[in-house]
């Protein structure tokens, strides 16, 4: 799992890069913390476009940067969204909590 940050005005974004799974949602899910507390931007975007893979892990990946950015008042959006992958968020309600948008 690789992970890049862009900070642009009050809009960090995140772009993940291999597999979310057991293994590297932990690792994701500190370094995406760690670049948002230390800013405090109005939104964070998860930028899904270079995921290869992802199981449950990556669900509570997405619910937990929510609860994250929700502490601080940041809206939520991921994006670029594999199409299956897109289905998994789709039937896990993850739209309740965040901005789906689906890679062209």
């Amino acid at each position: 799992m690789l992970i890049k940050f862009k900070k642009e005005k009050e809009t960090l974004t995140a772009y993940l890069e291999g597999e979310i799974d057991h293994h590297t949602a932990a690792f994701a899910r500190n370094e995406i913390d760690t670049e948002l507390m230390g800013g405090t931007p109005a939104k964070l975007i998860l930028d899904f476009g270079g995921v290869t893979f992802m199981d449950s892990s990556g669900i509570g990946l997405v619910m937990g940067r929510y609860k994250t950015a929700n502490s601080i008042n940041a809206a939520l959006e991921v994006s670029n969204i594999p199409q299956n992958i897109y289905k998994l968020m789709k039937l896990a309600g993850l739209e309740k909590l965040a901005e789906l948008k689906r890679k062209d």
